[in-house]
């Protein structure tokens, strides 16, 4: 097996855990080496630094996949998805569930979605990529699934030399189908939903929301498919509008809406959310409870301040539009803006509109997306409750 070493000061980064090696802090390669090749990674003083994949072509040259000398065979990935299967069920998630994390569950670029009896796979590196088979059999080994799906459509994968595509990786099925959460049914549109069709990592998340909206009359900005305004409805709001930009996502909201018999109190409409929340604000419209979930405002650190610039306008905004005493729901999907930036953001937008706010929870993404302290990319969703009072 050729052998990597690393330079010397990479080496505490590396050793705390992080399995991303960059072209940079390659010292040398003992041996040849083709893309999507398994090799064996030491630290600059000779100890094992563990064995993961290659590629030369990507700025991320190795992702590690273990950090002892074992094999990386097909049996690796049925072990690896077992144990990541086996966190899920201890937590819970026995029926839709993030079930592979990438990084988080040591295998670095692959995100396995499972809705009930039906999985979406995406393999966004090279090196991960050449195993996809030894991963669908896993699932079916597993699982016996109704079927799998994956979503490779993603821009990320050209940067590993990879083409965007979407296919069955099993019998072609139905590829819209119905989940449960909370106690609602949603569609899930494997096919072309955003992601993977559906938004797991919120699903703790849109529970939270139970006791605020009971009564209240709840305006939904960046609505999607309308699940938090279905949570809403169902847990007793008097009427609930949710806006989106997006036609197709109006049009599955108000089918969500329609599956649960709640389209009596919920209304979708195709809108721009950030002329609504300026234009109404000027209207004087009020509400009891304003729920925002936009989507990610940056995808690159050079753009993080017009980002931040952002989530401020549309809470700023969003609070103006809030009675006194009602709350605001707000969310950030983007591991750029970290806790504390968006927090702060909360906090001037909020200083800004002349309002008081006051917590009432701050939580992350659902715990089958677990955290890895020192992976920030693994720590990426915000989602906030406060109470909003005027001054």
């Amino acid at each position: 097996m050729t052998k990597v070493y690393l330079n010397k000061r990479i080496t505490p980064r590396i050793a705390m855990g992080h399995p991303w090696i960059y072209n940079n802090e390659v010292d040398r390669i003992a041996g040849t080496v083709s893309p999507g090749d398994i090799v064996e990674v030491y630290y600059f003083d000779g100890q094992l630094a563990g064995r993961g994949y290659i590629n030369p072509g990507s700025q991320i040259i190795i992702r590690l996949l273990t950090r002892k000398r074992e094999p990386i065979d097909a049996g690796f990935f049925h072990q690896k998805i077992s144990e990541a299967w086996a966190y899920r069920q201890q937590l819970g998630y026995t029926e839709n569930c993030r079930l592979v994390f990438g990084e988080a569950d040591g295998l670095p670029a692959l995100i396995i979605d499972k809705f009930n009896d039906y999985f979406v796979l995406q393999t966004l590196s090279l090196g991960i990529e050449q195993w996809k088979t030894a991963i669908v059999d896993a699932i079916n080994t597993i699982f016996k699934p109704k079927g799998i799906y994956e979503r490779n459509d993603v821009p990320v994968r050209e940067l590993e030399g990879l083409e965007q595509k979407k296919d069955f990786l099993s019998d072609p099925f139905p590829t819209e189908i119905i989940i449960r959460e909370n106690g609602l049914q949603f569609y899930v549109d494997i096919e072309h939903g955003q992601k993977t069709g559906y938004f797991l990592d919120q699903q703790d998340n849109r529970r939270a929301i139970e006791h605020i909206v009971k009564g209240a009359d709840v305006l939904g900005a960046f609505t999607y498919t309308g699940t938090f305004e279905i949570h809403a409805a169902h847990y007793g709001a008097k009427s609930v509008l949710g806006i989106d930009i997006s036609e197709n996502a109006v049009a599955q909201a108000n089918k969500n809406a329609a599956l649960n018999q709640l389209d009596h109190i919920v209304k979708f409409e195709a809108m721009n959310a950030f002329d609504v929340l300026k234009n109404w604000g000027k209207e004087g419209r009020k509400y009891d409870v304003v729920m925002l979930d936009p989507p990610a405002f940056t995808k690159n650190r050079s753009s993080i301040e017009k980002a931040v610039t952002g989530y401020k306008e549309i809470n700023l905004r969003g609070m103006k539009m809030i009675n006194n005493g009602g709350f605001l729901v707000t969310s950030s999907c983007t591991n750029l803006v970290n806790p504390e930036l968006f927090l702060d953001t909360i906090y001037m937008a909020a200083k800004d509109a002349k309002k008081r706010i006051r917590q009432v929870t701050y939580q992350t993404q659902s715990s089958d997306h677990p955290i890895i302290w020192g992976m920030e990319n693994t720590h990426y969703l915000k989602f906030l409750i406060v109470e909003v009072c005027d001054r």
